[in-house]
């Protein structure tokens, strides 16, 4: 009985505190890490969340690079969702090697004791699964790609491709960089920067390309010359991945860049753009199983968002505040989103959804225009012929 009453008690106080969503659906578009995140934390409130994900199931393949959490942001939010342990054991603390085109080590960083949970990397697909197996079932709905929204008898009704209408009291936007849904919040496009990206992996790379693998000697490496960085790990659950980053030529466009799906030609442009490098470089690319050329984008926060909305509506995470990816600092802004909306929307401090909103996003046009700031200012010194990774890593 003391149990019991006790139980009572506690679930009557974070009903206090959750006075503003009692009784309110919350709508999150979006299953990435911020969007999976901010229904953690919302659920461990006991708010009635959903999730809508245009990915057919929870087994699609999320393809990128490896994510690494700050401790100062990402892994805050980590934490409060409780999952920092499952993080710290399924993240890889790596090192850092640094190598000149002709292969020749420059510097050498590998994690110790003190600093292995700094900022350990993590598959984008193992943070959906330790995210997706912490929310209550049925949370997420697979195969719902957003069409259109209007307002409906004082609600969001929610419009998809591929299912039925849902409705919703209020709504969060965190389906990406790219994301339509975001004009109900603010007309802001994202914008090239002029820096282009293109991304390989490799499976099996013990095998498929044995000398660069070895060259990478289990830690992250990274070699830059003349305006042309390459940036690779080789431990992405099997896979080396790797990204080749130079100034976008002004003669591309859509119609005139390169196929990527013409593996040959990528791999012909790489290995004339590299063709002075060493030899492990041009059997990397030789090695690629599949190549993804990505511009670099930004969308400003030097606009206002709109201030009359229908219904309470936000955005978090990169469809908020979309960043070049030179500082890391990208998925930890998000989640760091994630953790102040949350707190405003069930920590008892605000009368109305609205003014929750509001104080959320005064805070996060400072931390993520400062982000921005810095990511931006990253892109440029990468992309210079003088550019050396040493002030990055602040070696």
């Amino acid at each position: 009985m003391i149990y019991l009453l006790k139980v009572m008690q506690i679930c009557n106080y974070i009903n206090s505190k959750n006075m503003i969503l009692k009784d309110k659906k919350i709508a999150i578009i979006g299953a990435g890490p911020v969007g999976l995140t901010m229904a953690k934390l919302l659920q461990q409130q006991n708010v009635n969340v959903s999730v809508y994900e245009r990915d057919k199931d929870p087994y699609a393949r999320i393809w990128g690079g490896t994510l690494d959490l700050h401790k100062d942001s990402g892994q805050k939010a980590m934490q409060k969702a409780g999952l920092l342990h499952e993080y710290y054991s399924t993240a890889l603390p790596m090192g850092i090697n640094i190598v000149d085109e002709h292969g020749e080590t420059l510097y050498t960083k590998r994690p110790t004791d003190e600093n292995k949970y700094d900022n350990p990397e993590i598959n984008r697909n193992d943070l959906r699964k330790i995210l997706l197996h912490s929310l209550n079932e049925h949370t997420v709905f697979w195969n719902r790609k957003l069409t259109d929204m209007e307002e409906y008898h004082s609600r969001w009704l929610l419009h998809f491709e591929n299912g039925p209408d849902e409705t919703a009291d209020m709504v969060i936007i965190a389906n990406g960089g790219m994301s339509k849904a975001r004009s109900y919040v603010t007309d802001n496009e994202s914008e090239e920067t002029g820096t282009f990206i293109i991304q390989g992996d490799v499976h099996d790379p013990e095998k498929r390309c044995p000398n660069f693998y070895q060259l990478c000697d289990g830690n992250r490496l990274m070699a830059s010359r003349q305006g042309n960085l390459i940036v690779a790990n080789p431990f992405n659950n099997g896979v080396l991945t790797f990204g080749i980053i130079f100034e976008r030529p002004t003669a591309w466009t859509v119609e005139t860049g390169l196929n990527f799906s013409n593996n040959d030609l990528v791999c012909k442009f790489l290995s004339d753009r590299f063709c002075d490098w060493d030899q492990r470089f041009i059997e990397l690319f030789e090695a690629a199983n599949l190549f993804v050329g990505l511009p670099t984008r930004k969308l400003p926060l030097d606009k206002s968002w709109k201030t009359s909305r229908p219904l309470p509506i936000t955005l978090i995470g990169d469809a908020a505040h979309l960043m070049p990816p030179f500082a890391g600092k990208g998925v930890n802004s998000g989640l760091e989103d994630a953790l102040i909306l949350s707190e405003n929307l069930t920590g008892g401090n605000f009368a109305t959804i609205e003014a929750a909103i509001i104080n959320y996003e005064k805070q996060m046009f400072q931390y993520a225009a400062a982000a921005q700031k810095v990511s931006s200012e990253n892109e440029l010194e990468m992309r210079s012929p003088n550019f050396s990774f040493h002030r990055l890593l602040q070696v």
